[in-house]
């Protein structure tokens, strides 16, 4: 049997551990051994055990076990001895019989255990698989599951065929005494197939125990559904969930809140949505959970009034939420900056406030960037003998970053190193973004060295903000030893870091460069955004050269990356700056067609390039096309009226700007003010 050899390989192992001894007994040296089942008196096997033949003289616990086995035999009218050593039968079935006598004398797996290790030993041949189903049944009739469940792996792992799978369900069955244990020994089986990722299999073997009449437990069957719906068999889910119910193996909300969750999980919150309701069709009561999961989605995706709704129809059907519900709910509003409904399902529900809670409101009013009031929330949490967590503290340190007060991120920093926490790579990555958007790549550089340090390691998020740091400074060989770091460390590049990369270049000048680049991560099979692209459109066209700006812009569309309204405006921007406005207006005109959206950048540069060109006429029409769709023009848009009439030799071109949008806006019924 090949499909044994390495489970029996291990058991051996194990046996030389077992038998180690500085000389070997005598019965080893038999020649020819074989199991014989001979009638013989219990005072002949006594006498044969104590003979200098079967044992060395010093007295060991294998000797003990053996003396047992040898007594419990002799009851039974067996016996091992013989006048060369033991003779052992090959034939499995005298050693299942031998384990039968032994377990049903003794009561002890163990001693059934030694003696199925001691056999495959002085036999020197591997034991079968009804030999070792049979153990197995012995190990969980006698509470050593799991000494059973190391047998039962080894046979999961070389029984991974279908028509094998079968046959050890057969002989586990052939070989069982009580169909309590066989159920139990089943149910391992197919866990052992769910755990090592034969779930078909696992199914298909639950189904063919049914024509056995055994059935995995309730616990296994969970596990096999959950295992079904985690590898996107929706209809077999569905289908096992049948046979389940058919079977009166007691559905629950919690079974059923799996599929509430894959549903959810897949984004179709409608499906989930129905299924909660549908739960009473299987005599179920939805419970806090099933809530829970369908309430989480609807906050996930912005569903807040829905959220809120099916919480208070919860509360009327007598659930009572509880606090992971109410602080999922509270953060839902709180990311959608409505504090004012958060604060009113605080006070409603009162739920005892926790690190999650203040997390959220702290989360918002960094967002908006009120971080008077979101360190005065930080205070809250120690005066209440609350701990801050490091996401509490990241997300402080993230608002003192995002309003460029670096000085107080960096106490706060020091206040957590105080605490004892120890900051998470994000930490220390917001902090090194910061100092790099900020140009202190000195400092940067001081908490990478620190982060790494500290032992924690940098991330692909890391890498890619301290590389961006070198390449705003104009830093490429530090740019590309960041690369280096990244490939020594394991860490892939992304296409952030290429875009980086290629961004660094196309700012030094250096667009061929980034070009070859991109082809060469094109040719590597490289999954490219429209960033990638647009930033070497970018440095042809503000070079000029338009020809290779449109070669890239075709290559673009070639590999299904569509453009969009940052791509236009790199070329558009080139246009204008070599007055070249009315390919600019054809290429604004095309851009409209495909339907994409200009943004005030993009109106406020094709405008800058009429008042440079004179065309005074044409601006003014652009501002009157961005105010129709809800564009309005700033004080960018008034400095380049103000450059336009200047070159018109207007006299006071700023008061005839401000007019001229002033004038705009009032036909379309807006008030402005765009004094000097």
């Amino acid at each position: 049997m090949k499909v044994l050899s390495s489970i029996i390989n291990v058991y051996a192992t194990s046996l030389k551990l077992i038998f180690r001894r500085r000389s070997t007994p005598r019965y080893y040296s038999c020649g020819n051994l074989a199991l014989s089942s001979i009638s013989c008196s219990r005072k002949d096997v006594i006498d044969s055990a104590d003979t200098s033949c079967l044992f060395s003289n010093s007295q060991t616990g294998e000797d003990a076990e053996m003396k047992r086995i040898m007594l419990i035999l002799a009851k039974r009218g067996c016996s091992l001895g013989c006048q060369n050593g033991y003779n052992i039968y090959r034939n499995h079935f005298n050693i299942i019989q031998i384990l039968n006598y032994l377990f049903e004398e003794s009561l002890d797996a163990n001693l059934a255990l030694y003696f199925f290790k001691w056999s495959e030993c002085q036999t020197g041949s591997k034991h079968t698989i009804w030999t070792i189903c049979r153990m197995i049944h012995i190990l969980v009739s006698g509470n050593m599951n799991h000494r059973a469940v190391d047998l039962l792996l080894h046979l999961v792992r070389n029984h991974t065929e279908q028509e094998s799978c079968n046959l050890l369900l057969e002989v586990l069955y052939e070989t069982h005494s009580k169909r309590r244990i066989l159920q139990t020994v089943c149910s391992m089986l197919v866990n052992h197939y769910v755990k090592e990722g034969m779930v078909n299999i696992a199914l298909k073997i639950t189904c063919e125990m049914k024509h056995l009449s055994i059935f995995p437990s309730a616990g296994v069957c969970n596990t096999l559904l959950r295992a079904l719906l985690e590898t996107n068999q929706l209809d077999f889910a569905w289908d096992f969930l049948e046979v389940l119910r058919t079977r009166g193996l007691g559905l629950n909300a919690s079974i059923i809140s799996l599929f509430i969750h894959k549903y959810c999980s897949d984004g179709d919150l409608e499906s989930g949505f129905k299924l909660l309701f549908k739960m009473k069709n299987f005599g179920i009561q939805p419970d806090v959970v099933s809530y829970t999961i369908i309430i989480h989605s609807l906050c996930k995706m912005a569903y807040l009034s829905e959220a809120t709704t099916l919480l208070f129809k919860m509360i009327q059907l007598g659930i009572s939420p509880d606090l992971v519900l109410i602080s999922s709910i509270i953060d839902g509003h709180c990311k959608m900056r409505q504090m004012g409904v958060a604060i009113k399902i605080l006070k409603i529900f009162r739920p005892p406030l926790n690190i999650f809670v203040y997390n959220s409101f702290i989360s918002k009013l960094c967002k908006d960037g009120n971080m008077f009031e979101a360190s005065g929330l930080f205070l809250q949490i120690s005066e209440l003998g609350l701990l801050p967590d490091c996401f509490c503290y990241s997300t402080i340190i993230r608002g003192y970053c995002k309003v460029k007060d670096f000085n107080r991120a960096f106490q706060y920093f020091g206040k957590m190193l105080k605490s004892g926490i120890t900051p998470s790579a994000t930490t220390y990555t917001l902090l090194i973004d910061a100092f790099c958007k900020s140009g202190d790549i000195e400092m940067a550089e001081y908490m990478f060295q620190a982060m790494v340090s500290e032992g924690v390691l940098p991330d692909i998020v890391t890498y890619n903000s301290l590389m961006d740091g070198y390449g705003r400074k104009g830093h490429l060989q530090m740019v590309f030893g960041v690369l280096d770091m990244m490939n020594s460390s394991n860490v892939s590049p992304d296409v952030v870091t290429y875009n980086i990369l290629i961004h660094s270049l196309v700012r030094r000048g250096f667009s061929n460069e980034a070009k070859e680049i991109l082809f060469e991560l094109i040719k590597r099979g490289f999954s490219l955004d429209v960033a990638t692209f647009t930033n070497v459109i970018d440095g042809f066209s503000k070079k000029g050269n338009f020809e290779e700006a449109f070669f890239v812009w075709f290559c673009m569309r070639e590999h299904e990356v569509k453009p969009d309204v940052v791509t236009c405006s790199a070329l558009l921007n080139g246009y204008c700056r070599k007055h070249r406005m009315e390919q600019a207006i054809v290429l604004f005109r095309k851009m409209l067609d495909i339907g994409l959206c200009p943004d005030l950048m993009l109106y406020n540069t094709l405008i800058r390039g009429f008042c440079i060109a004179g065309n005074m006429d044409d601006a003014c029409n652009l501002i009157c096309m961005m105010v129709e769709n809800g564009i309005l023009p700033n004080n960018v848009t008034r400095q380049a009226l103000v450059l336009g009439f200047g070159k018109k030799w207007v006299r006071n071109p700023v008061l005839v700007a401000a007019h001229k949008l002033q004038e705009i806006l009032l036909r379309y019924g807006i008030q402005a003010d765009f004094d000097e």
